[in-house]
């Protein structure tokens, strides 16, 4: 069944094509689009447009359909083109006339658009709080190892002295950026869309303000044409917000996976969170995270697909825009399994003790040396240059009972305010 069927029979190669994979994407959506149609019903009782009676019959219908989504046991045939032609089918082999009447005053654009958007709302919520969660699990290791020294590197070169509780807490507050972004992409998707139709609006006189407030939406998109415009928009700022996230979560990933090295050997996790080589014994390969690493750069990848695709289309609707689904769909899907498995898999990490008096760290402390100089009234560039010659010289000896007090740094880390910055 097409929502669009005239007298004639599209050719079976163009309608593969055309058609892609859509009932499998569409699943997602199958939930937003029974509640986006049991608001339409309603809101076309409320303007005279169908009765109160057909409006009843139809929401107790798509009450059943959602029950069968939830449960699992709704399914889009090769018959349909898509969830909203299924969802029609099944209303009118029930309602017969009655539910030939649900896609009065709308557009399977706007249709689409709307649970869409109802789908993208609940996700980013759902991430906003994975990404919580993942917060307060860091910021309780960062508490736990505070007083943990750890070698910090530039260049991969060591550097200056760290911690344990510098690392965790950066990466915790990092994700307030990240919560702050998607915030930002939750807030644009939750205008309402529907009554755009076509993307030119209806002669019908429709109450979308109804509509709004049914959906829980916080606002509407007023103009018909910018509500159709978002499509495409929504997803390149969607993609966007959780590339930032990913790009956090996959350089913290790379982290784990150097410092889990023997050249480091900084961290750990049970044998059970780990993998084998088939043919070396000794082998524990941080699978888990090499995979969260590249799943994250597959998700940065996202943002230019879709830029690509949207790029320098006119207003209105075009066909590209299917395109959008598949991928915005999945990054979202697989985000939220990444977050889950690296609050799984953090919460076990297993943190050594390190021997900063190991000869290999000794430069550690030469910026801590040449603090005290200079606190002591030597000018900073003859300190630098007198740690500098002992270093070149093999004189020196590293004074390493220097505290770092301003806010933020290894010895005050300022735990209770990154904590403040989630609401």
């Amino acid at each position: 069944m097409k929502l669009w069927k005239k007298d004639f029979t599209l050719d079976k190669t163009i309608e593969n094509f055309t058609v892609g994979n859509d009932r499998e994407i569409d699943l997602h959506i199958a939930k937003y689009d029974i509640l986006a149609s049991k608001a339409h019903a309603k809101m076309l009782a409320s303007v005279g447009i169908i009765s109160t009676k057909e409006a009843e019959t139809l929401v107790a219908a798509l009450d059943e359909l959602l029950e069968h989504v939830i449960t699992g046991n709704f399914e889009i045939e090769n018959d349909f083109e898509d969830v909203h032609s299924k969802i029609e089918y099944e209303l009118t082999k029930k309602l017969g006339d009655t539910g030939k009447k649900i896609h009065t005053a709308r557009s399977r654009n706007d249709q689409v658009l709307v649970a869409l958007q109802l789908y993208y709302k609940n996700e980013l919520q759902v991430i906003i709080e994975k990404v919580k969660a993942l917060f307060h699990t860091l910021m309780a290791l960062a508490e736990q190892y505070k007083e943990q020294l750890l070698p910090g590197y530039t260049h991969l070169q060591v550097a200056m002295p760290s911690s344990f509780g510098l690392w965790f807490s950066a990466y915790a507050e990092s994700l307030v950026d990240d919560i702050d972004v998607l915030a930002a992409s939750l807030k644009i998707v939750d205008q309402n869309p529907l009554g755009s139709a076509a993307g030119y609006g209806s002669s019908f006189p429709i109450d979308r303000d109804f509509t709004t407030k049914e959906l829980n939406f916080s606002t509407l998109k007023y103009n018909v044409v910018a509500a159709q415009m978002a499509r495409g928009k929504n997803e390149r700022i969607i993609s966007s917000s959780l590339g930032n996230l990913a790009n956090t979560l996959s350089k913290f990933s790379m982290d784990i996976c150097l410092y889990m090295s023997q050249n480091f050997g900084f961290i750990s996790f049970p044998d059970e969170l780990t993998t084998g080589s088939s043919i070396m014994p000794h082998k524990k390969n941080p699978d888990v995270f090499e995979l969260i690493r590249g799943k994250c750069n597959q998700i940065q990848a996202i943002q230019t697909e879709m830029l690509l695709l949207t790029n320098n289309l006119p207003s209105g609707y075009h066909r590209d825009y299917q395109l959008l689904k598949e991928n915005s769909i999945k990054a979202i899907e697989n985000t939220k399994t990444i977050v889950d498995i690296f609050t799984y898999a953090i919460q076990q990490i297993i943190v050594k003790d390190i021997d900063i008096n190991d000869e290999k760290y000794k430069y550690l402390f030469t910026v801590d040396n040449i603090n005290t100089l200079v606190t002591d009234g030597m000018p900073f560039r003859e300190a630098y240059q007198k740690i500098s010659s002992e270093v070149e010289q093999g004189t020196y000896i590293p004074d390493t009972s220097k505290k770092h007090s301003h806010i933020g740094s290894i010895h005050n880390l300022s735990l209770e305010e990154i904590k403040r910055k989630i609401s």
